[in-house]
């Protein structure tokens, strides 16, 4: 009887390891590979996958290739910034799958194949999940949010950032600026590093718009949420096994978990702050900015409308991030591009004392400084915040003439569709804002999926206005009061960060007007 019992525990364990080998091969090799054939049966060529690792390390030494140098004082980045992506574009043509360890990614630069996924009428490509570090920042957030929970989020977002809300926001964006510009007067015939400058400003913008603090109080969050950042960078082409991942974790893991452990504490105890300032009748109510709005969600009546401590912790850090990063390297790039390109910096400064003479900036003035526009908005085509889009496929699905199979994720370079010389013309590298003289719409009539600094679609961003009305304000003062030109020490380095970022900075000359 003991044998009997002793050998079906062991054929039992035989099957059972048996089974786990069979699902460990399935994942790390048959299912890729069958769905590298059946892709390539459609005509969607790439590079092949390679066991467990695709095609990661092909990536990575590409990048540590280009980073290596800097380039000249041109605009055709596409090759620094995304290697891999502009060696496979000519490589494989204009749609191509590429492997992140067993993930295959479709990634199409088409443009109508790009509105058709973003616009997503049949919702059949949600926004991919997001893993590793770049989860602790965003969490579940409105980047990732799915159903109910997206629509209560962008609810409130769209509250928050737009109409009269908006509108009240321009004083504290006036005083941030202002209080940056009074620092510069002390750099004046001398270097500045205005990347660094605008950090500050971007963060102090977002911290009293959206959260009733400032720059400095929320110093500690940001270095930690900067933290973050950089070891998603470096851990980005690192491939990671579910189940040993977790057991076996890096030091990178055990920082990050730590990071957003104390990032967590940091925010519930801004909304516990809150909500005892009005049970100690300190306060009226929760406040009108972004926060009051998240705290007010989280003690509705109704429980199907309510948002959860978790929730609340999720949203604040991605506005916290997308409140300043992108508008951060937004102007970053359009200071280095009017000290490049003179004749643009004066058209500028004379629309600006035009419009608004020595006075600041309204919220009905804003839309009056057109040249800006053109100038903004060609920097967003030239150096998007966002490198790429990404969306899942959760079921077998078509796109165009293709038939996608299930679990794969469709990627959209912006970077790369916004310099395509079959979208944009042989110029597509040159910095031409009067490709915008008569607004977005107008320049992308044709092509409307060939412009995507702030996406396209529902899942558009939602705080577009508020880092357009942002960059304005800074530059207009900015230009106010000074002219600049490039340092001799400028470093030409556009990297791959989260965002489009000036891997040395981008040092200026500052002169008074």
């Amino acid at each position: 009887m003991e044998d009997v019992m002793s050998n079906t525990i062991s054929v039992l364990l035989i099957a059972s390891v048996a089974l786990g080998i069979f699902k460990l091969l399935d994942k790390l090799w048959w299912t890729p590979i069958k769905i590298q054939r059946f892709m390539r049966s459609q005509g969607i060529q790439g590079p092949s996958y390679h066991f467990i690792q695709g095609n990661t390390r092909e990536m990575y030494s590409k990048r540590m290739t280009a980073m290596a140098s800097p380039i000249d004082l041109s605009h055709r980045i596409l090759p620094r910034v995304l290697p891999h992506t502009h060696s496979w574009l000519n490589d494989y043509g204009r749609n191509f799958v590429q492997w992140y360890g067993t993930d295959a990614h479709l990634v199409i630069t088409e443009p109508e194949m790009i509105k058709e996924v973003l616009n997503d009428r049949q919702k059949n490509f949600p926004k991919a999940k997001l893993q590793g570090h770049v989860h602790r920042i965003f969490g579940n957030g409105l980047v990732t949010a799915q159903g109910d929970r997206w629509v209560k989020s962008r609810k409130l977002a769209h509250f928050a950032f737009h109409g009269d809300n908006l509108k009240n926001m321009i004083p504290s964006m006036i005083e941030c600026a202002e209080t940056m510009v009074e620092e510069w007067k002390h750099h004046i015939d001398k270097e500045l590093d205005v990347f660094e400058h605008f950090k500050v400003y971007t963060l102090d913008v977002i911290s009293h718009t959206a959260f009733g603090s400032s720059y400095e109080q929320g110093r500690s969050f940001f270095q930690m949420l900067q933290r973050v950042c950089e070891l998603s960078v470096r851990n980005g082409y690192k491939v990671r096994l579910p189940i040993i991942s977790k057991i076996f974790k890096s030091k990178d893991d055990v920082e990050g978990e730590r990071l957003e452990k104390r990032m967590r504490e940091c925010f519930i105890e801004i909304i516990r702050t809150r909500e005892e300032k009005l049970m100690n009748g300190e306060a009226e109510g929760y406040g009108n900015d972004f926060l009051g709005l998240l705290v007010k969600a989280k003690n509705e009546p109704e429980k199907a409308q309510r948002l959860s401590v978790d929730d609340i912790v999720d949203e604040c850090k991605t506005f916290y991030f997308a409140g300043h990063e992108t508008t951060n390297a937004l102007l970053a790039w359009t200071m280095f591009l009017l000290a490049l390109h003179r004749e643009w910096q004066e058209e500028a400064r004379k629309e600006v004392f035009k419009v608004l003479g020595d006075k600041n900036p309204t919220m009905e003035s804003l839309p009056k400084l057109r040249t800006m526009n053109m100038i903004i908005n060609e920097c967003l085509r030239l150096y998007p915040p966002a490198m790429t889009l990404s969306r899942q496929v959760q079921k077998e699905t078509r796109l165009g003439s293709l038939v996608l199979p299930s679990r794969i994720r469709v990627l959209i370079p912006t970077l790369a569709v916004q310099h395509n010389t079959e979208l944009w013309g042989e110029d597509a590298d040159v910095f031409k804002p009067e490709r915008f003289a008569e607004g977005v719409g107008k320049a992308t009539e044709t092509n409307s999926g060939a412009y995507l600094p702030f996406g396209l679609g529902p899942r558009s961003c939602v705080g577009m206005n508020f880092a357009l009305n942002e960059a304005k304000i800074a530059l207009s003062i900015i230009l106010q009061r000074f002219s600049f030109t490039l340092s001799p020490s400028y470093s030409h380095s556009p990297i791959q960060f989260l965002t489009i970022n000036p891997q040395h900075g981008v040092q200026l000359i500052l002169h008074p007007v």
